[in-house]
């Protein structure tokens, strides 16, 4: 069911961040962030309510970072799509507005990353990038088609997130520490340990 949505130029000292907004953002990322916004003035606009307690102000939804990037560079207001929903509702839109996303399908991803650098050396895209500089510099060096892009031209990055207590930690730690390569980022290298930790596991299994 359709319900129309106001959109507005608010006051950024009027938008207040929900008390129970989940997201964070780590401080490199902000900073991508907050650059791409000087840099271009373009962002999406902000998902807010009314205030529940306080009708002359609105209740942020999502885009908490955009809302504190725009404040550092001296915006002083934020254009805001207004919604009409329930508490309940914007406690279901918190937790899914930052986690519902797809995957970079990588052929693309690295013809995006060629084009742009033409223009903008790595070090720069890395300042607007999710990705890291060594890592934009290894995709816009990909001449010929990987392995797996060959075999299967809807290959994709898969990021992987799970939580682990101090005693898991310290296990996967030094299982990784005996196991990682000795080339590549950390992530990369860290990516690497854990699939062949993983492959012996199911060889022993099998």
């Amino acid at each position: 069911m359709h319900k129309e949505t106001t959109i507005i130029k608010a006051p950024i000292e009027k938008l207040l961040p929900h008390p129970e907004n989940p997201n964070r953002m780590s401080k490199a990322n902000f900073e991508k962030l907050k650059n791409h916004i000087k840099q271009t003035g373009n962002y999406e606009p902000l998902i807010v309510r009314r205030h529940p307690d306080d009708e002359s102000c609105f209740e942020i939804i999502n885009g908490h970072h955009r809302c504190e990037a725009l404040k550092q560079i001296g915006e002083s207001v934020a254009d805001c799509m207004v919604w009409d929903v329930s508490d309940d509702d914007v406690r279901i839109l918190l937790t899914t507005l930052n986690r519902l996303g797809g995957k970079d399908q990588l052929s693309m991803k690295i013809e995006i990353i060629k084009k742009l650098s033409e223009k903008y050396s790595a070090k720069e895209l890395g300042k607007l990038l999710p990705d890291t500089k060594q890592i934009i510099e290894r995709l816009k060096d990909i001449t010929k088609p990987l392995q797996r892009l060959a075999e299967d031209s809807k290959a994709y990055l898969n990021p992987l997130v799970f939580f682990l207590d101090d005693e898991q930690m310290q296990t996967v730690q030094t299982a990784i520490d005996k196991a990682v390569p000795t080339e590549g980022t950390i992530a990369e290298k860290t990516a690497k340990a854990i699939t062949l930790i993983a492959k012996e596991y199911c060889k022993e299994t099998q």
